[in-house]
């Protein structure tokens, strides 16, 4: 597998190829926005969200057995909408005011609007998400997820399903560095045929908050 510089991604309008796309003929773009926030604003949020949302560390199935996440979250929604994941239930909160205004900016670059969001925050490099799919029935078969990113930089990783691989070998690993501030716009298809994750590091001891926007369409 090959992996790709964030260089060459971003040439055409900061709208790289993702592993797959051209396999699939995906109709759109990954697409990452530098400044997706007034400046001044995401400095605000970033601290303000830190101290002031219902952080939790919940835990979850894993080989039989419940493991915390690496990291802490917190759900909001318009409703108290539930969702599940690795065995475990969780009910929306009411929006938090900084999360709503980021989520408007957020509805006005992309065009789509959202119902819900996951918060994650990351407190240094040894909190992570491992390889995963938002692909959760709750979303429905096409979910647009809108990934923000306050605070420390990481490094951000998507490659094919696994039983993908062997159809389309040549498609590699996409590498990206999401920086603060920062925006990225998954399409439906990437939920379908990739996975993604934020690997742990050595080289960051600052927290990131996390905000990935989402329609959640039923509840089963």
């Amino acid at each position: 597998m090959h992996s790709k510089t964030q260089s060459a991604l971003f040439e055409d309008e900061f709208t790289p190829d993702f592993p797959g796309r051209r396999a699939f003929a995906c109709p759109h773009p990954l697409r990452y926005v530098p400044a997706c926030v007034p400046e001044a604003s995401s400095q605000v949020y970033l601290q303000q969200m830190m101290h002031s949302l219902n952080w939790q560390q919940p835990s979850i199935h894993i080989g039989g057995r419940r493991v915390p996440i690496p990291r802490l979250q917190c759900w909001q929604g318009d409703q108290a909408h539930e969702y599940r994941y690795s065995g475990e239930c969780f009910r929306a909160e009411p929006w938090h005011p900084d999360v709503l205004a980021i989520k408007r900016c957020i509805e006005t670059i992309s065009g789509i609007q959202f119902n819900s969001v996951l918060c994650n925050l990351y407190r240094d490099g040894q909190d992570s998400v491992s390889w995963h799919a938002d692909d959760e029935p709750e979303l429905g078969n096409s979910p647009w997820i809108a990934s923000v990113s306050l605070g420390a930089e990481r490094d951000f990783h998507i490659k094919l399903k696994p039983r993908y691989r062997d159809t389309f070998p040549e498609e590699g690993l996409l590498k990206l560095t999401l920086a603060h501030n920062s925006l990225l716009l998954m399409p439906p298809q990437l939920q379908k045929y990739c996975v993604h994750q934020l690997p742990k590091t050595k080289r960051c001891a600052s927290p990131r908050i996390n905000l990935t926007f989402r329609t959640i369409v039923s509840t089963p």
